[in-house]
């Protein structure tokens, strides 16, 4: 057992750090090739904090265990929000200027709820999972066009959120140096990935824990961690927004693109406790987000209250899951 928990650490350490070089070396190679900031920043930057999902899954699908996937789909959303933003919150509170982020928060519920309708059978199928795919690429499509009509328009006023994306593109890397780390980050991903699902699967066999419940709690956990990162990175830089915009972000990539692998892969039936109690908690994270980050009362700012609330609700949502596991 130990050697197992030591290969996930090391898989999860392993899998942050290529996913990262992988979104560097392309961001990078994608600017010297002349491709807008802009668009870079609100395709591959915005992508790449959901690149461990997006493997994590694809892997727990070629391996016949597509209820890792999903919960690794849903239980990174619920965890982004209650544990990610949560902790955020507590650290300092969490000011909403974005117009991007506003408009992107009713797209999230409503995401949200398809996910909860396409698996309220226990049943996820191939063309669900190419439907959400091509979702995904409609999304992306539609919010770099309008983010690019905008930057364009006459006095146009700088979004936060777009110009911190945009911050975090790479400059003046060469192309070789850009292409090694592309190459690096595509190689290290996979076999990260791999031993992760292999790793996960043997502790969750000796604790008698479930496929479904492996990928709600360790695997989204371990998986959500470049989110973390990169929102605590923000606050301590004083960039809300794009804190706030890696989750929002992250979790309408995860539901559009990391279940719909799941999907394409491996079409399969689904453990029915997604639809009867981890969607449902995920539907009401969502709402929570939306309710203190829109105010009805205009202040448009996520104080340490609610983070502490948020925390406590995934420290109850995890006593939940574990309880019905022993029960």
């Amino acid at each position: 057992m130990l050697l197992s928990i030591a290969i996930l650490i090391v898989g999860f350490a392993s899998l942050v750090w290529s996913a990262d070089r992988f979104v560097f070396g392309a961001a990078a190679l994608a600017k010297n090739y002349g491709i807008p900031t802009l668009i870079i920043g609100l395709t591959i930057v915005a992508m790449g904090s959901s690149a461990p999902e997006m493997m994590v899954s694809a892997q727990a699908a070629l391996a016949k265990q597509t209820d890792t996937a999903v919960g690794n789909a849903v239980g990174s959303n619920i965890t982004n929000i209650l544990l990610v933003l949560g902790i955020t919150a507590l650290l300092r509170p969490l000011s909403v200027s974005s117009s991007t982020l506003k408009r992107e928060m009713p797209v999230v519920m409503l995401v949200s709820l398809g996910a909860w309708y396409i698996l309220s059978d226990n049943y996820l199928a191939f063309g669900e999972g190419v439907a959400l795919m091509v979702s995904f690429v409609i999304f992306i499509a539609a919010v770099t066009i309008i983010s690019v009509k905008q930057s364009k328009a006459a006095n146009a006023e700088h979004d936060p959120f777009v110009d911190e994306a945009c911050d975090e593109v790479p400059d003046n890397v060469r192309t070789p140096i850009a292409l090694m780390w592309l190459v690096i980050g595509m190689a290290i991903l996979p076999i990260s990935s791999h031993f992760i699902i292999e790793s996960a699967t043997d502790i969750a066999k000796l604790f008698g824990i479930s496929d479904l419940v492996i990928g709600l709690t360790i695997i989204a956990i371990g998986t959500s961690l470049p989110e973390l990162a990169a929102c605590v990175a923000g606050v301590l830089k004083n960039e809300d927004d794009l804190a706030l915009g890696n989750i929002i972000g992250s979790n309408i990539f995860n539901l559009l693109a990391v279940l719909s692998l799941a999907g394409i892969i491996n079409p399969s039936s689904v453990d029915p406790a997604v639809s009867s109690r981890d969607i449902l908690i995920m539907l009401g994270a969502t709402a929570a987000l939306i309710a203190m980050s829109l105010s009805i009362r205009g202040s448009r700012r996520i104080n340490r209250v609610e983070g502490g609330l948020l925390l406590a609700a995934f420290l109850g949502y995890q006593y939940l899951i574990f309880s019905t596991v022993s029960a």
